[in-house]
């Protein structure tokens, strides 16, 4: 992702840049943290710990990014790839910078990953209840599938969702 990606801060008149690059392991603990602010949020218990990123990081099928000022990591994707179908684990954006180009950025980025692999689509999950993000990924071209019923922690449903990638390429 070209560093000319601008994101508009909060309570400040110039924009500062923001850049897309691979997460290393040392982003694990915040992108454990964030996950469980803005993904997580109000489940029994955490899913994607800190070890659980790290391994992810570290995994040669997955690739993770982070979005991020000089001072702030301000957003995170996890993809793992499968031969017809890669899977997005995780996506979020700190709520302070959402609507700012840099969540849409990181799942490009990251379906632009795919598509060089050869992955002819991309599946998630999420929450039922989250409209925003159903919006959000509906307008990037990923199409609604099944209902599962208590998949997170067995409590919340999940919507799944798809993109072909072949149709935007």
């Amino acid at each position: 992702m070209k560093p000319e990606n601008q994101v508009v801060m909060p309570h400040e008149n110039r924009p500062p840049l923001f850049e897309i690059c691979l997460a290393k392991p040392s982003h694990g603990d915040s992108i454990a943290r964030m996950s469980r602010r803005f993904i997580e949020v109000d489940l029994p218990w955490w899913s994607w710990t800190p070890k659980r990123v790290a391994t992810a990081i570290r995994s040669s099928d997955t690739i993770a990014i982070v979005a991020r000022t000089p001072k702030k990591m301000l957003g995170f994707g996890i993809m793992r790839f499968g031969e017809e179908c890669s899977h997005l684990n995780l996506l979020a954006v700190d709520p302070a910078y959402r609507r700012g180009r840099i969540g849409s950025d990181m799942l490009r980025w990251l379906e632009e990953s795919c598509y060089v692999a050869g992955t002819p689509s991309v599946s998630l999950e999420v929450r039922a209840s989250n409209r925003g993000a159903i919006r959000f990924y509906q307008s990037l071209g990923y199409e609604k599938g099944e209902l599962i019923p208590r998949y997170y922690c067995e409590q919340e449903s999940a919507l799944t969702m798809t993109h072909h990638l072949a149709e935007v390429a």
